[in-house]
């Protein structure tokens, strides 16, 4: 595997990463170029795991940070090759998130005496299953190798920070009733139907704002989706309604379970997945000197994310990385050049100003 070239801007850089196809499950083929390129600095510590690599400066700093960003990307459909056009580059990856693992990588490289010490991660399978998470298989196995006072996850944010996340909880809500044929409906009972007064319900919820450490957080409590009927001439027993709670880092699982099983209260749920959100944790110091050095005013990320995994094991951490959110996996993925050098300039003036005590 030939390393990528570090000569070359952090733009061109991203641009190469692009070029190597590594939707999930496929992520070798990247992780080697990655690895190859960081065995080459004798100021990192560089580690495999599976299609993983972790590369840690060892400096005795008094305090260590950690940067993460996924390799993988969601399947690709006629994005690849990258191309550059008037400032902006287009392809799968761009923006989720390969314009922010460049970064990463051409800063790992360059920085070789950060002001803290560093643990950069480039992890794989973050598109899919979370339980294949390479992050969460690091964290699991080996959390020694993620101990940080704060970390930095490079999802893309518009080269903005936002903090924290919120949680996310997936539930069903099922009615059932009596099957009958349809010309004679008053024999059975519409489950269908007797769905309306969950459906009146969500229609008429307010979901809540929630200032939590400085940030406005914004839930959300919608129907996702829906599924009942046996045949068209047959009164169906049963209906579901799959309801999406985003619910913000001031409730934890059991608090987010208690309030949807409130809403519906006199209904069936079950609540079939729930992944804890996370507090911005903007109060730490080398938060602050982040955002400071970093510039703009951090903002609440209301998606779910990694930073999520940092939370549990008592890590604040933040999202800042290039592109627009709204624009990953999208089939026109784009990001402006000008966010990519702005996330370097950014993360490397942190890294070498913050103090390191």
């Amino acid at each position: 595997m030939v390393p990528l070239d570090l000569t070359a801007s952090v733009v061109e850089l991203t641009r190469q990463l692009v070029d190597i196809e590594s939707v999930s499950g496929n992520e070798t083929a990247i992780a080697d170029a990655v690895e190859a390129t960081l065995r080459a600095y004798p100021h990192l510590e560089v580690t495999r795991d599976a299609d993983a690599v972790i590369a840690r400066t060892n400096l005795g700093r008094d305090r260590r940070v950690v940067i993460a960003g996924h390799l993988d990307t969601v399947p690709v459909n006629d994005n690849l090759p990258a191309r550059l056009e008037d400032g902006v580059l287009w392809g799968r990856g761009t923006v989720d998130m390969k314009g922010g693992c460049a970064v990463m990588l051409a800063l790992a490289a360059q920085v070789a005496a950060p002001a803290v010490d560093v643990t950069w991660v480039w992890y794989d399978h973050e598109e899919v299953s979370s339980d294949l998470n390479g992050l969460g298989r690091i964290a699991r196995a080996s959390p020694e190798l993620l101990e940080a006072d704060f970390a930095v996850l490079c999802e893309p944010s518009n080269a903005e920070v936002e903090g924290g996340c919120n949680g996310t909880l997936r539930a069903d809500v099922r009615v059932t009733g009596k099957r009958a044929h349809s010309a004679r409906a008053w024999m059975g009972s519409n489950a269908i139907h007797a769905m309306t007064p969950v459906l009146q319900q969500l229609v008429a919820y307010e979901p809540r704002e929630v200032e939590v450490d400085g940030l406005v957080y914004r839930e959300g409590l919608n129907a996702v989706g829906i599924r009942g009927g046996v045949a068209g001439n047959v009164i169906p027993d049963e209906c579901v309604v799959e309801v999406n709670y985003r619910f913000a880092p001031d409730r934890d699982a059991e608090l987010a379970e208690r309030h949807v099983r409130d809403v519906f209260a006199g209904f069936e749920v079950e609540i079939t997945d729930v992944a804890e959100g996370a507090r911005p944790g903007l109060t730490d110091p080398l938060a602050q000197a982040f955002v400071a050095a970093v510039g703009g005013e951090a903002r609440p990320k209301y998606g779910w994310t990694d930073v999520a995994r940092f939370a549990a094991l008592g890590i604040p951490a933040v999202n800042y990385g290039p592109g627009d959110p709204s624009l990953a996996h999208a089939d026109d993925e784009r990001v402006p050049v000008e966010q990519i050098t702005r996330c370097e300039a950014g993360l490397r003036q942190w890294l070498t100003a913050t103090p390191a005590g």
